[in-house]
């Protein structure tokens, strides 16, 4: 019964996809005589923990009952009250806990307080369930760097466009859908100057019938070369941007840029090219936990090179163009041996119609 009421509780937690960065997703289920009596979840950032509402919501006294929580309770003080003082008020008779918190403010203190008042623990009921819907903020809380997603989508030629750049659509619209989900899930969505030159896009978040969160855009230009006319910098005043420059960039172009409400950020330049390394550590620190790197071939190349990419989610669609002048997903110089190629694990296969869907996460040893 304990992977029963978990798996609710995780199913609870999905639910504050998008809402709760750079906090973790976390659902609550109290039982009591073998009914569920109050259910909750972390609902957005800043507001009451999955305990809390749950709490909040139950339909009965539940003192002596049983919390089916996904993530350790909190013990310190942050945007609301420790939550494992909460249970302890509450005279919870027994906590069943999926994961502990890898946050160091927590580590274990949330489970010893409970302990401390003679509460039941259970952990590690469906741990890895846990820790994977949480892979984002585990990343980041032990680290402070974002958690990088590479999405690609391609023909079963393995070409992004034509030879004349063309690329509308590649994939179908239940691809796309999901790859719009993929963008409600992270903080940060981020391309380089060259798909901007060439596509123009919004990068915005858009959802069938849901209103979904538009990621904050981030734009790698290494020379400031973005037109003030883009789509991008005539919406920044509306949704959050970043120019990704360096100190080719001219004073005037930033101001301008400034104007428009995006901001600009200067980064060290590493062969010619932004230091994505100290991007990464830049964005962490302005509290980024998740990037979305939608980015040309080039771009993506630096990214795999200089080991920032966590999982890549590539599209293939049963469509073949051809052209040795057609893009591909990964170009820039390319590792010259096999032996260096970046590998996946833990693979999954998914449809969306016809279009076939692999993730996978980089593999760290090679």
């Amino acid at each position: 019964m304990d992977t029963f009421y978990m798996k609710k509780a995780l199913h609870l937690a999905q639910k504050g996809i998008g809402h709760t960065s750079p906090n973790p997703l976390v659902g609550a289920v109290i039982v009591k005589n073998g009914q569920i009596i109050g259910e909750g979840y972390h609902e957005k950032f800043g507001g009451p923990h999955a305990e809390i509402n749950a709490f909040l919501n139950s339909t009965e006294d539940v003192s002596e009952s049983t919390m089916y929580v996904t993530l350790e309770p909190c013990s310190h003080y942050g945007k609301t009250p420790p939550c494992a003082q909460a249970i302890v008020n509450k005279k919870i008779k027994k906590v069943v806990i999926a994961m502990k918190d890898p946050n160091p403010l927590v580590s274990g203190q949330g489970i010893e307080i409970l302990k401390k008042h003679n509460i039941e623990v259970v952990t590690g009921v469906l741990e890895e369930e846990a820790k994977k819907l949480n892979e984002i903020f585990v990343k980041y809380i032990s680290t402070k760097l974002p958690f990088c997603i590479l999405k690609t989508a391609m023909t079963l030629d393995g070409k992004i466009a034509t030879s004349t750049k063309d690329s509308k659509w590649i994939t179908n619209s239940s691809s796309r859908e999901y790859v719009h989900l993929l963008r409600h899930k992270v903080t940060g969505i981020m391309v380089g100057i060259g798909t901007v030159l060439a596509d123009d896009p919004l990068l915005t978040t858009r959802i069938v019938n849901y209103k979904g969160k538009n990621p904050i855009r981030i734009i790698v230009d290494s020379k400031g070369q973005i037109p003030l006319n883009s789509n991008i910098l005539k919406t920044s005043k509306d949704i959050k941007t970043i120019i990704v420059t360096t100190k080719m960039i001219s004073t005037e172009k930033i101001k301008s840029i400034e104007n428009t409400k995006a901001e600009v950020l200067i980064t060290p330049s590493k062969d010619g090219k932004i230091d994505l390394s100290y991007l990464m550590k830049t964005l962490g620190e302005k509290g980024i936990d998740s990037i979305l790197l939608e980015g040309g071939g080039t771009l993506n190349f630096s990214a795999l090179k200089e080991g920032i990419i966590d999982q890549v989610i590539s599209f293939i669609a049963p469509k073949i163009i051809g052209g040795k002048d057609a893009l591909t997903p990964i170009e820039g110089e390319g590792f010259s041996f096999m032996k260096d190629a970046i590998c996946l694990n833990h693979i999954e296969v998914d449809h969306f119609k016809e279009d076939i869907m692999i993730k996978g996460y980089i593999a760290k040893e090679r």
